[in-house]
């Protein structure tokens, strides 16, 4: 069965840090860029971050401009897994989170580009 699963997340206060963890099973993910995306309630879906399928290249990592400097993307690919490593969060980061998975090398950063979900982890910053 092809899936993403996700795990990590939980309630954390302004200032501290959470790991995102996304295995993938049932596809080699290293063939695929990984992204993440969050949505918080009552707001559409957005772009976080997304890692490409070619790690070697200039701009193979992209991160929204709110997330910058603090959320760092990587992937292990003998693990078939991808983390979103999140640090000094804020209030406004809270949403729910999800990875997804795209089978192009180049990033896509629209939720329609992205082929396969996770199932969303919860993400509370309290201020």
């Amino acid at each position: 069965q092809v899936q993403l699963v996700q795990s990590g997340g939980g309630l954390v206060q302004a200032g501290g840090s959470l790991r995102l963890s996304c295995a993938a099973s049932g596809l080699t993910s290293s063939r695929f860029t990984m992204g993440w995306f969050r949505q918080a309630p009552g707001k559409e879906r957005t772009f976080v971050s997304a890692i490409s399928s070619i790690t070697w290249r200039s701009e193979s990592i992209r991160y929204a401009d709110p997330v910058k400097g603090r959320f760092t993307i990587s992937r292990d690919n003998a693990k078939n897994t991808v983390y979103l490593q999140m640090n000094s969060l804020k209030p406004e980061d809270t949403a729910v989170y999800y990875c997804a998975a795209r089978p192009y090398a180049n990033i896509g950063m629209g939720v329609e580009e992205y082929t396969l979900w996770g199932q969303g982890t919860e993400v509370t910053v309290s201020s």
